[in-house]
Parts: C-alpha cells; structure tokens; sequence
C-alpha cells in the first residue's frame, strides 16, 4: 500500500513514513494511492468481530502484516491532546509537544494536559485558537529536512493513521445498527458525525468508497464552513471563529475536507492542488460544480446552535437518563430534528465524541446536575506546568527552538555527555 499528497507533488510513500509525519511536503495529505474494495463475505465475516479485531482486520488493509503486529493492537478514545498525553507519558524514547488553545476548551480540558509533569510532555498554551495554532505545525512539517531530522511526526487527524482508525468507528457502527446482512442490497444506515476538522467524517466518506452502505450526515455548530460547502459549495472563513458549548468543533479551517474534495474527485492532485492554494490565499472558495455535486451526494448537512445543544442534553436525560457531551449533542440534535418530522428512514447510528464530565459549563446551560468523577475533581489540585504562546511571539520560532532543545537533550543523554 503506497500513500500519496493530496496535491500530488511530493513523492509518494509507504505506511510507516506516513505514520511518521504530518503534512506532506507539499502542504497536502497523504491518501491511500488505492482504496480496498470490500465485498459481502467480507463484510458478514468482519460484522461477527469484536471493535479491537474489526480494527485489526481494517489495518492490515492498509498497512500489511510485515509492519502491524496482529496480536497487539490498542485503540484509544477522547480528546487528542491528553489521550494523546496519557499514551507517552513516561515513555522514554518520545517526547510530545502539545499546543492548547487557551480560553478556546474547558477548564478540565486544560487541566488534564497541564497537570501532567513529566519529563517528556511539554504543552504550550496559544494565545489563539485552533485555526491559528494549526499554522506553525504546519510550517515546520513543511520543512522536509527538520522532519526527519529530528523525527517529527503528528497525532491528530492531519495524520493519516488517525483517520485509518476512525474508519473503524464506521464499519462497527453499521454493524450494530443494520437490521441483517442478508438483505439483497445490503441495507442502508445512516450514521450521524459531529466534526470539526471533518477527520472522522472524512473516515466516513472513505468507508463509504469501500463499499460500506452508509448515508453521511455531517454535524457541525455554529462555526459551519462544512455546512455552507455541503449546501451551497462555499468553502469560505466567516469572520472570526465563534465561541460555542461544543468547543472542541469550533474550527474554520476543516483541513480533513482536503481529503474528501480529493476522494470525491476521483484523486485529481491538480484539481485539489489550485483549489486548496487558492483557499490558503483568499480564506474563500466556491467548489466546481461536480466536485460540489459529488459532495452533495455522499453528504448531508447540519448546523447546531448552543441553544439547540442545550435542549438536546436536557431531552436526552429526560428520556433516556443519559449525559450527553455537548459535541454528542450536536449529532444527537439532527437525530431528534428527523424524530420529530416522523419521516421514514433508515437505522441512524450518532458518533458521540466525548464525556459530559469534561464540560460542565455546557451541563450547567442545560440545567442538568453532573456527578463528577473523582479523578476529575483532583485536577484542581493539582499542580500544573504551561509554557505560554503570546500573541506577537513567534511560535514557530518558539516550536522549532523547542524541537531542536529536545534533541540536542537525547544526543547528550544516548553519547552520554554532561549538560
């Protein structure tokens, strides 16, 4: 299995360089050169598996047995960051750099990546958000020469093996909501994605190439660029990024929609290419009409607003007695919108992303009472450890002398020289 740029200008590569890296040199992402095509069989052998052997069994796809070890695969869930955090901490042969966007997550959210003190995790606190801490990460993975110098690669859904895993999301999904496989044609099943960055949605749209029977339909709050270029192909930056209950989707630059405009047209490098540089230049963009159609097909769309969020967590406890996370909400709110219209439809399965104990700013909108876990509660007291982005500062300046710091430390440690 061979990975190639969405652009199509950097070489292409095999699975552990793409594991190993973050945007191609190019600016794009890498993809698949080719899609597996799963038939019947396939999917009623895999729709008896467990999640971690369906995952196996999805991998070894697109990776090959001489680099995936079929007896030991984990999967996590959660937010990047300190999912992120809890798989290194203490590791001694990684370090990890995490970029938080201060004031754009919660304060729990913060806490669990601050008050983690070990040697080799180091988190900096942006002044900014998402969008624009994306930016110096980006820069230095364009410097082809830094990366593999110092051995650089990243964990969010830039990375093609974080969308590979999502695709699993999908497959287990229609395998517990489709009423049996066989039917002649397999049945449809709709599958609900509250996204931000459109990784998982773009993990949908490539089980849906594979030949997964799902209908897409993308959730989005108030930060609705994926919305408006579903609907009406205009992919375009609002004016400022809007603060939302479901925060971690308060994003402007989808960058995963890169992959799906690829994907839906048929792989054409030079169509994506102009298209995504014209973005980066002018922030807006219409999409050609049959990208735009192609796109139209394979997805719906949704726009939520915190209100909206808000009586969804209230109505899910009252009915189901179950805590939404405010993320869950916004999928969970397209689900009651087709409920109420009493329209036919198929099995509808919501992604839901996150925990309610993470944000109980939203829980208390709702006028909800949230029993936090103890291990929650203990982070406030915690001692914590941030080193600040300012506005003003160079923050690529800042990423790449902290880069360059570390490995000079694990020269000085592997030669054994003093410091």
């Amino acid at each position: 299995m061979w990975y190639v740029s969405t652009r199509g200008m950097a070489p292409r590569i095999d699975f552990e360089e793409a594991l190993f890296s973050g945007y191609a040199p190019d600016g794009g992402l890498y993809m698949p050169e080719e899609l597996p095509q799963l038939g019947r069989e396939t999917l009623h052998e895999w729709s008896t598996l467990s999640y971690p052997s369906l995952v196996k069994e999805l991998c070894s796809l697109f990776i090959g047995p001489e680099l995936i070890p079929r007896d030991d695969l984990n999967g996590t869930s959660g937010d990047t960051g300190s999912a992120a955090i809890e798989s290194v901490q203490g590791a001694k042969n990684v370090d990890i750099i995490v970029l938080l966007p201060k004031g754009h997550c919660t304060k729990i959210q913060e806490l669990q990546m601050t008050t983690v003190l070990r040697e080799n995790v180091h988190v900096f606190g942006v002044e900014g958000n998402s969008d624009e801490l994306d930016e110096p990460i980006k820069t230095v993975f364009a410097d082809v020469a830094f990366v593999k110098k110092h051995n650089l690669m990243s964990l969010n859904s830039i990375n093609w093996s974080r969308v590979l895993v999502q695709i699993a999301h999908h497959f287990f999904a229609y395998f517990r909501c489709a009423p049996s496989l066989d039917m002649h044609p397999l049945p449809p099943v709709e599958v609900v994605v509250p996204t931000g960055a459109a990784g998982n949605l773009a993990a949908g749209c490539i089980a849906q190439k594979m030949g997964l029977p799902i209908h897409l339909v993308v959730a989005v709050n108030s930060n609705d660029i994926i919305h408006r270029t579903v609907q009406w192909g205009d992919f375009s930056l609002s004016k400022a990024v809007k603060p939302t209950l479901a925060s971690a989707m308060d994003i402007q630059v989808p960058y995963n929609m890169e992959r799906i405009f690829w994907l839906l047209s048929g792989s054409d490098s030079q169509v994506i290419r102009t298209l995504m540089e014209q973005f980066e230049r002018t922030k807006s963009v219409s999409l050609p009409k049959e990208l735009h159609s192609k796109l139209s097909e394979a997805v719906t769309s949704q726009s939520v607003s915190d209100e909206a969020i808000t009586q969804t967590m209230g109505r899910c406890w009252q009915e189901n007695q179950y805590l939404l996370c405010p993320h869950s909400a916004v999928a969970v709110s397209c689900h009651y919108q087709q409920v109420d219209r009493q329209q036919p439809s198929p099995p509808r399965c919501c992604l839901a992303p996150a925990s309610a104990a993470k944000f109980p700013e939203a829980v208390r909108a709702a006028r909800l009472t949230l029993d936090t876990p103890a291990e929650i509660l203990a982070l406030e007291h915690k001692e914590a450890r941030c080193t600040p982005m300012r506005k003003g500062d160079d923050w690529t300046r800042m990423l790449r002398d902290t880069i360059e710091d570390l490995s000079q430390q694990w020269q000085r440690r592997f030669l054994n020289l003093p410091a």
